[in-house]
């Protein structure tokens, strides 16, 4: 699930903002404010040296292609793949059963539910109306959204054109340069092949999706200036997504280093 805020009001959007942008704002202070006096490296190392980080690398890439991490140990981040090498491509099966076992995950459930009470509280959607039947109506609506997005974006359309839908993160570099590359993701992917492509799962799944979503929203929300400002919003969201699965693996690391 890529946790859209389609059609959400502006609390639920400054939230989810800030938990995807999280990640990211460590290791820009850490860049910023580096140590003056670095400790002295020991004159000699074990040959295992290092072997724990690897580990904790192959460890997050099954021979499925895929990962079983978790972003902040809880949100689904089942297609990024951290300093991977050369891996076989997914096959069509793999790419609906990674984005079935992502879009149904335990956590989906009370983040909408989550996400839809905000949206009742600030009446968004007002066609819905309130009460227990127009809180129910946005929960399916929401839900409804991510999973036709997921699977047009992750699944349908990269089966037909043999695009990887997986997140390589480059995982070297600075932050402006790694956040640069985040970015770029929403516009360039991977083929099946391993070359580069214009990401036509991500732009034009994106756009069928908000088409999509017009067939079950409120009468007063089916136009073609709210579907384009929908479109728009499932890119920016997508990209601070892509942001978040970026810088993830490192804090998720030195957070283990710090607890061990």
């Amino acid at each position: 699930m890529k946790y859209r805020l389609r059609r959400l009001p502006t609390v639920a959007r400054l939230t989810a903002f800030a938990i995807l942008c999280f990640p990211a704002l460590p290791l820009e202070a850490q860049q910023q404010n580096p140590p003056a006096n670095p400790p002295a490296a020991p004159p000699s190392q074990p040959a295992d040296a290092g072997k724990e980080d690897q580990d904790t690398n192959s460890q997050t890439i099954p021979p499925s292609g895929t990962s079983n991490d978790r972003l902040f140990f809880a949100l689904p981040n089942f297609l990024t793949i951290e300093y991977a090498g050369k891996i076989p491509p997914l096959t069509t099966g793999q790419k609906f059963k990674v984005v079935a076992r992502d879009s149904f995950d335990y956590v989906d459930y009370p983040w909408f539910a989550f996400l839809a009470g905000i949206s009742q509280a600030e009446n968004s959607e007002p066609g819905y109306g309130q009460g227990a039947q127009g809180y129910a109506k946005r929960f399916g609506s929401m839900f409804a959204d991510g999973v036709i997005d997921d699977f047009m974006t992750s699944a349908i359309l990269p089966s037909l054109l043999h695009q990887d839908p997986r997140y390589y993160q480059l995982g070297k570099g600075g932050f402006i340069h790694r956040t640069g590359y985040a970015v770029s993701r929403t516009f360039v992917t991977r083929k099946d092949s391993g070359d580069r492509q214009f990401n036509y799962s991500e732009i034009a799944g994106s756009a069928i999706s908000a088409g999509i979503s017009n067939a079950y929203h409120p009468a007063g929300d089916r136009n073609l200036r709210n579907t384009m400002s929908v479109w728009a919003t499932d890119l920016t969201w997508d990209t601070l997504t892509f942001v978040a699965k970026e810088f993830w693996p490192d804090i998720r690391r030195k957070l283990s280093r710090t607890r061990n």
